[in-house]
């Protein structure tokens, strides 16, 4: 499969640190021009400029509040006057609350459903605008949301309504052959995995957690494969068996790029 993304061009949402941050170095080395996006962190988002620069890529840093669907829109007209039209879009900025129901605010309720389910609507609903035809929209999602944990209510709700957003909109652009999936990391070393989860990820890992690599692994297969499956989940994890990291692609919900229309509908099996 190639992977050979020369005259691509990609906005990757919070990519200056963790799971972005290995997905847009992972586009870069294949020869994509990159938008890495940050919210407060313009240093790290330039030092990940710098890193695709020195290898001889082109990238630039885009600072926006993506729950402002304005600021939404103006990354996007800066990404293209920046790197020319838009191929690929990863939305995968987000924030976690870890607290039991009980104890979660409405101000904890309104900020990340702001920060994880409004800026990734928004962001894709940008890019289902400008993407060309034939492009890839890729949302970050949690294998948290197939798996029962406690304090975790409020964002694996943010990621249930991600993963629905790409099921409809892959429906919707199907008929551009524009496939829409998301990636949903096990545990991972970023800065966003409770210490509690940690302790959890170590007796399922053989104590080693996930790199963010192996989510930049599974990222850039994006292009040009798999150019049929839209409205996938990809769970990406640990490997148990072997020594190494690896991915673990479960596809679920699969769309064969067919815009299903409200007289198809009705001819859905349930």
């Amino acid at each position: 499969m190639s992977t050979d993304l020369t005259g691509k061009a990609a906005v990757v949402t919070g990519s200056s640190r963790g799971i972005g941050r290995a997905i847009a170095l992972g586009l870069a080395a294949r020869g994509a021009s990159v938008a890495v996006s940050y919210l407060k962190n313009e240093k790290l988002a330039d030092e990940v400029v710098a890193v695709i620069r020195d290898k001889g890529g082109t990238a630039v840093a885009l600072g926006a509040d993506l729950s402002r669907p304005a600021e939404v829109t103006g990354l996007f007209d800066r990404a293209e006057a920046a790197l020319g039209p838009l191929d690929i879009v990863v939305a995968n900025a987000a924030d976690v609350v870890i607290k039991p129901v009980v104890e979660c605010t409405e101000e904890d309720y309104d900020f990340l459903f702001a920060a994880n389910v409004k800026s990734a609507f928004f962001t894709m609903r940008e890019a289902a605008l400008r993407v060309r035809d034939g492009g890839r929209i890729i949302a970050t999602s949690t294998g948290g949301t197939k798996m029962f944990f406690t304090e975790t209510a409020l964002y694996l709700g943010t990621k249930g309504a991600v993963e629905q957003f790409v099921r409809v909109l892959s429906r919707e652009l199907g008929g551009r052959n524009v496939t829409v999936n998301a990636l949903s990391p096990g545990f991972t070393d970023t800065d966003l995995l409770p210490d509690r989860d940690r302790a959890v990820a170590a007796q399922l890992v053989r104590r080693q957690l996930a790199s963010p690599q192996v989510a930049r692994r599974s990222g850039v297969r994006c292009w040009p494969s798999p150019s049929k499956l839209s409205g996938c989940s990809q769970l990406v994890r640990r490997s148990r068996t072997a020594g190494h990291s690896a991915s673990v692609i479960e596809y679920q919900a699969v769309s064969r790029l067919r815009p299903l229309t409200s007289a198809a509908w009705r001819k859905v099996p349930s």
